[in-house]
């Protein structure tokens, strides 16, 4: 996930998640910034201003009156920034049918595993239902550091059945409530910037991490060698002193669907075509399973097998090898190409050309399927000219990395699959197609 905010729409900061080594990552992908530099920006009534973009796609969504389809909102949100996909999330403590809380604005994020929840959105009856994990032997309460670029969110790790749309999980599973432990408690090491621990600071009430991976850190943090420094799992004794530790699978926040009783072999994120211009708002739909049901069948062009966190590692752009991603939890294209201004410091690590652009980007399998992606860029700073939109589908910033992120202007006018990594069990390997 990689959200910026504009100083139009809330504040000049950006949020970007940045991947670690050993993939002892909870998100997809890497920092960015931006420049002073104020760049050509468009000022005419056509916001082309002699460039071109290429054909938008025109897929529709279903209608998600499914058991196994929910409806997605593109639109100001709890805290006015742009392209942040959400749907509602009901939780409730583990055994329990009754002590339930169904939480709105909860971000759809494919580049991230887990869901995570800011503490203060629960009601107290919940919260305190719901059971802090302990490390076996310890008995040591597990605490999690999930590290942004410009900071952190920490939080307990804590069990609970989810619910999405008509789909439930069919035990409680771990999930990370962020926010919910005194800041004294945040371990020096592991650790590190600004805390990030409230709704404005996340833009959402939460993140639905629905990417390929079936938890967030896998072998990494169930190593002991690996997890000595990298593991973002921390012991905390009386609920101090956290120090970092290994975690088995079965403790690490998962992903949601892997734990559906029939639909949990992936997802389809579909939303609707959308103007150049962008838009007020845009409802899209999020269906379960792939090929479980009549109204989830794979019918996308072509499919990508990837690693297990979803890239596509051996992708192509400007004649350089990319990590490239589709990460609906990004709120634009991200991607490094210094021929494109950069806009001024309102706006900063977006670009702003002078005209419409279009670039291409050859994405690449493990199984060697690729293909040709085009995506069409305008100004920053004539689409937020417009203050009433936050759904954007040519809005394009700056990625401090090799790497080129298809957020999710990607999305509208597609439907987009995820297959989880299910080779553990002797299943298929994780894949991504459109």
């Amino acid at each position: 996930m990689r959200t910026m905010h504009t100083s139009v729409k809330l504040k000049g900061w950006l949020q970007a998640a940045l991947a670690v080594l050993l993939a002892a990552t909870l998100v997809a992908c890497g920092g960015g910034g931006g420049s002073n530099d104020s760049g050509s920006n468009n000022s005419s009534s056509d916001p082309l201003n002699g460039g071109s973009l290429p054909a938008s796609p025109t897929q529709q969504p279903i209608a998600a009156n499914g058991t196994n389809a929910v409806a997605i909102t593109v639109g100001q949100g709890v805290n006015g920034v742009i392209n942040i996909p959400t749907v509602s999330v009901t939780i409730c403590a583990p055994g329990s049918t009754g002590n339930c809380q169904t939480i709105n604005n909860i971000q759809v994020d494919t580049g991230s595993f887990g869901l995570r929840v800011v503490g203060s959105v629960l009601n107290s009856s919940l919260i305190g239902a719901l059971p802090v994990s302990t490390l076996s032997g310890s008995g040591a309460q597990l605490a999690e550091c999930a590290t942004f670029a410009d900071g952190y969110t920490w939080g307990s790790v804590r069990t609970a059945t989810v619910t999405v749309g008509g789909e439930t999980t069919t035990t409680s599973i771990p999930l990370q409530i962020i926010g919910d432990m005194a800041a004294s408690t945040v371990p020096s090491r592991g650790c590190s910037g600004s805390a990030e621990n409230t709704v404005a600071d996340l833009g959402a009430n939460g993140i639905l991490g629905i990417g390929t991976a079936p938890t967030d850190c896998g072998a990494t943090c169930v190593n002991a060698a690996t997890a000595a420094n990298y593991s973002n799992y921390f012991a905390c004794p009386s609920g101090t002193s956290c120090t970092r530790t290994a975690v088995p699978l079965a403790q690490q926040v998962a992903n949601p669907v892997a734990s559906f009783p029939v639909d949990n072999n992936g997802v389809i994120v579909m939303m609707p075509p959308i103007s150049n211009a962008g838009q007020a708002s845009a409802t899209g739909t999020l269906v379960f399973g792939i090929g479980t049901q009549s109204n989830n069948a794979l019918a996308a062009s072509q499919t990508f097998t990837t690693d297990a966190y979803g890239d596509l590692n051996n992708s192509v752009f400007n004649g350089t090898t990319v990590q490239a991603f589709l990460d609906s939890g990004s709120n634009g294209y991200f991607f490094t190409d210094s021929s494109l201004a950069q806009c001024g410091s309102n706006y900063s690590g977006f670009y702003c050309p002078a005209s419409a652009q279009t670039r291409t980007l050859t994405l690449v399998g493990l199984n060697n399927v690729s293909t040709s992606a085009s995506i069409g860029i305008l100004s920053a700073q004539t689409l937020f000219g417009n203050a009433s939109n936050y759904a954007f589908n040519d809005l394009a910033g700056q990625i401090g990395s090799n790497s080129f992120d298809l957020g999710l202007p990607f999305f509208y006018g597609r439907h987009v699959y995820y297959h989880l990594d299910q080779t553990a069990s002797g299943g298929p390997s994780p894949y991504v197609g459109y």
